[in-house]
């Protein structure tokens, strides 16, 4: 190999204590998401990840560029993505994933406050959108798909494998970050989780492409609550 890539090779890789350091990092963050979600001992996880996610990268990778959130190369592609990966959402939630976690467990699925059909007027839904992009799409996406998907794949040097084993890995958290919905709803999240980790990664770790499918899912779905065509409480 000549000097030049074999340079490029070396500086590539990861330190074992960069690789390390982000092992502990994921451990913290999955404490965090089972600390407040499952044992309700922690306030909520998302704001939590976001700071140390923040701290984290600014110092370590130069900020959430890191992860994707920067300008794509083409916002016509990232655009179809997210809608792609929206109807990937939709369609296998209904169709698929939930009938079948219903034939686990019969129990309907819990629902978030937000999305209780008996309380929504505009304000409440104005208000809840607002949630949607700023706590869920952003938020959420940053934090998972961001922060917590980035650090898992540098624990295996970011090879590829590492990247969709940590994918898998994330999308488990985040249905279990879900866990107020019940075991229905945990798997629920989690296919939520794998679609978007899945279209995070083929989309060049774009992250632009899981906020956007995020936001406009939970939207699609606040508006069929708020006309009253769907009663979420059904699960």
């Amino acid at each position: 190999m000549p000097p030049d890539e074999k340079r490029a090779a070396m500086s590539s890789k990861l330190l074992v204590s960069a690789r390390l350091l982000s092992s502990l990092e994921v451990i913290l963050g999955a404490a965090i998401v089972i600390g407040h979600n499952v044992f309700h001992f922690l306030p909520n996880e998302v704001p939590i990840l976001f700071i140390l996610g923040w701290i984290s990268l600014r110092v370590r990778n130069g900020g959430w560029t890191a992860t994707g959130l920067r300008r794509p190369n083409s916002w016509p592609a990232t655009i179809v993505l997210a809608l792609v990966a929206a109807l990937l959402l939709l369609v296998g939630s209904e169709i698929v994933v939930s009938p079948l976690a219903a034939r686990i467990w019969p129990a309907p699925q819990n629902v978030s406050e937000l999305f209780q059909a008996d309380r929504m007027d505009w304000y409440h839904a104005l208000t809840t959108l607002l949630v949607v992009w700023t706590f869920a799409a952003f938020g959420e996406e940053m934090s998972y798909r961001g922060y917590l998907l980035t650090r898992a794949a540098e624990v295996g040097d970011r090879s590829t494998i590492a990247w969709w084993a940590s994918m898998v890995l994330v999308a488990v958290l985040f249905g279990f970050g879900h866990f107020y919905k019940g075991p229905a709803g945990v798997i629920d999240s989690t296919w939520s989780g794998l679609v978007l980790g899945s279209m995070y990664l083929l989309a060049g770790r774009n992250l632009w492409v899981p906020i956007l499918a995020h936001g406009l899912t939970d939207t699609i779905a606040l508006t069929i609550v708020f006309m009253g065509w769907a009663d979420p409480a059904k699960g």
